[in-house]
């Protein structure tokens, strides 16, 4: 969760990071090589005429059709690109038109950007398996190269639907770039309300030339979804939503039970949450976790000792005392960088880690590191991290939605305020959001998801903000689903080991109860790193 002019998307969404990882950005999210077009085979001119001896005949693989028509829409060939890379995924896109205000048929137009990535069969089942991206704010046909292996079983025997909900990438995105260049290079100063309120007034004047944020809400993509099935042909779904994108999956199977085949919940964030509200506390559990393995671990106990004790310490420091014009490399171009530490810094760059297991490992080491002073391992590694959020997060629609269905029902958390995030989540929120325009929420949105659908649910033990008690609580709701928690991971299970087989397996029996999950036992905490090449001493 994070808004998308990298200042206002720090100020705000660094330390409001639910989903902001609808996919992880650390290790084991690597973008599939590039697959291009399919081959077509060229004869040259003298090929043509050689004597039929000399030429062995070939079968020659057809050229992949131009365009693809799929119910009442007609799509064009193309190819899905994470922001700043090569790779890419074959499929078809085209613009979906619809009302901004669909309560207003004379309301601005607005076009959706669709893409299908089509099934390797020939002739692919019905039913059409649809991706919903994290964030809030995350570009669906961005982050999709970068999940595109998660998928690979699906896509054998079914299509999959890619939309970039409104207010995202390609789909009319709520940005402010002109703000974010005025205010680049303040990513580092103190929390303070009344400069995010001129901050997030600054971005909105900006937004409002092009859009009504009040219409960017979860409720109206999830009728702009079920209007894109309708011109599909009307398939039935299956949901596969990661952190923000479980909101979606349950909001849209409430509103369209019928539409849907099945339900897959990567790292659920309940009906019920608040987003923002434990922000604070569940970062607090995830590093208490992982501090007590260390402890448990004699390489890791020897090396750092308690190291969140030597975290909190750091933190407690740099909070009284900033370290300014900290100098490292930047390990995307070996350029040198310079930034500021503050004890606000400290705790974003641990709430990030914490999202995934690769990165929290080494979170000791590197938070050893900087209580001696030397910060480039902290900086340069969480430089990676966040030029990948910032570059697919679009902070106007992930205000337009927390404004809307959370902000108005937090309130303050005075218990949190001996954490490492302290109170200053929900604050950035309510300052942010006393702006920010509200758009209507349903009165039965934050009730408990209830549904007989085959539902299956992924956890990690460890995730910093959708923990495991989420999945437990939804799991109440549901008569035919189950929960999948990985020992010692993070925020969002899709790409790890096998479970692309096991959700595959799920989805193609819609029996959650007797999936085969023996390889998923093999799946174990990461050893924290004692140094730079690894776990062991």
């Amino acid at each position: 969760m994070k808004v998308n002019s990298r200042v206002i998307l720090r100020i705000v969404a660094i330390v409001i990071a639910v989903g902001v990882v609808g996919w992880q950005w650390w290790g084991k999210q690597h973008a599939p090589e590039a697959t291009g077009a399919h081959p077509v085979a060229a004869t040259s001119a003298a090929s043509s005429v050689a004597p039929a001896a000399a030429v062995s005949a070939k079968p020659v693989k057809p050229a992949p059709p131009a365009t693809l028509k799929l119910g009442t829409l007609t799509l064009t060939a193309c190819e899905l690109k994470a922001p700043h890379s090569s790779t890419g995924v074959p499929a078809f896109c085209t613009k979906f038109p619809v009302p901004e205000n669909r309560a207003d048929p004379k309301s601005r137009t607005i076009d959706l950007k669709l893409a299908v990535v089509k099934s390797d069969s020939a002739v692919p089942e019905k039913d059409m398996v649809v991706y919903l991206a994290g964030g809030p704010g995350q570009s669906a046909t961005e982050t999709f190269p970068q999940l595109a292996t998660a998928f690979e079983p699906l896509q054998k025997h079914r299509d999959i639907l890619v939309l970039d909900q409104r207010g995202t990438g390609g789909s009319h995105p709520l940005s402010c770039p002109e703000t974010e260049k005025a205010q680049k290079g303040q990513q580092d100063l103190p929390f303070d309300a009344a400069r995010v309120k001129a901050d997030i007034a600054q971005c909105l004047a900006e937004v409002e030339k092009k859009a009504d944020p009040r219409y960017y809400t979860t409720t109206v993509a999830v009728a702009d979804l079920e209007a894109v099935r309708q011109a599909l042909g009307a398939p039935r779904f299956d949901l596969i939503g990661i952190s923000y994108g479980t909101r979606m999956a349950q909001q849209y199977a409430t509103a369209h039970p019928d539409a849907v085949r099945s339900i897959v919940l990567d790292s659920v964030a309940p009906n019920t949450l608040i987003l923002g509200e434990t922000f604070a506390s569940d970062l607090e559990r995830a590093l208490k976790l992982q501090a007590a393995a260390c402890v448990a671990t004699p390489a890791c106990n020897k090396a750092f000792g308690d190291w969140r004790k030597t975290l909190l310490d750091l933190h407690a420091q740099l909070a009284a005392k900033p370290v300014e014009n900290v100098t490292f490399r930047d390990p995307r171009t070996n350029e040198p960088a310079t930034r500021n530490v503050t004890g606000d810094t400290l705790a974003g760059l641990v709430h990030l880690f914490a999202y995934n297991a690769e990165a929290s490992a080494l979170l000791p080491l590197d938070v050893a590191q900087a209580a001696k002073g030397n910060f480039a391992p902290l900086l340069g590694q969480t430089l990676l991290g966040e030029g990948d959020l910032s570059s697919n997060m679009n902070g106007g629609m992930q205000l337009s939605v927390m404004c809307s269905e959370d902000a108005p029902l937090l309130t303050p958390r005075p218990e949190d305020a001996g954490t490492l995030l302290g109170t200053q989540p929900i604050e950035r929120i309510q300052s942010a959001c006393s702006v920010w325009p509200h758009g209507t929420m349903p009165k039965d949105f934050h009730q408990p998801f209830k549904s007989a659908i085959p539902t299956l649910i992924l956890s990690g033990e460890r995730d910093p903000v959708t923990p495991p008690r989420f999945a437990e609580e939804v799991l109440k709701g549901l008569s035919n689903g189950r929960v999948l928690e990985l020992k010692g991971m993070g925020h969002s299970e899709l790409m790890i080991g096998c479970m692309p087989k096991v959700v595959n397996q799920f989805v193609d029996t819609l029996d959650p109860k007797q999936l085969d999950i023996e390889c998923l036992q093999r799946i174990g905490p990461i050893p924290a790193f004692v140094n730079f090449n690894g776990a062991a001493p």
